[in-house]
C-alpha cells in the first residue's frame, strides 16, 4: 500500500470523528501512541512493536487529514538523501 492509499483509507475510515475530535486530541493521541511504541521498542516484542508502530502511522496520517497536508508530499523531503547534505547515506557532521 502507498502512503497515499493508507493517508485516504484514514480518511474513509475515521475522517468524520477525526474532525469532530480536533487536532489538539488527536496529537495528544498520536503522542500517547508514541509513548508505547516507545515502550514496545524497549520491551515489547516484534508483534507489538508492528502494533503501535501501525498506531503511530494511522494517527500521523489523521493529523495529516485535518492539517489538509499530504503526506506523500511531506516524505518528498527526503526522496534526495538527507535534506541537509542531499547524500545516501547523510553525510553531516554532527
Amino acid at each position: 500500500m502507498q502512503i497515499s492509499e493508507f493517508q485516504q483509507l484514514m480518511a474513509d475510515t475515521y475522517g468524520e470523528a477525526d474532525a469532530n475530535r480536533g487536532i489538539p486530541a488527536t496529537i495528544a493521541w498520536l503522542t500517547e501512541e508514541l509513548g508505547e511504541l516507545a515502550q514496545a521498542v524497549r520491551k515489547g516484542t516484534i508483534e507489538q512493536q508492528k502494533h503501535e508502530m501501525s498506531d503511530v502511522l494511522a494517527w500521523l496520517a489523521s493529523l495529516a487529514n485535518q492539517l489538509d497536508l499530504d503526506l506523500s508530499e511531506c516524505v518528498d523531503r527526503y526522496a534526495a538523501g538527507c535534506p541537509k547534505c542531499r547524500q545516501i547515506p547523510c553525510d553531516c557532521r554532527e
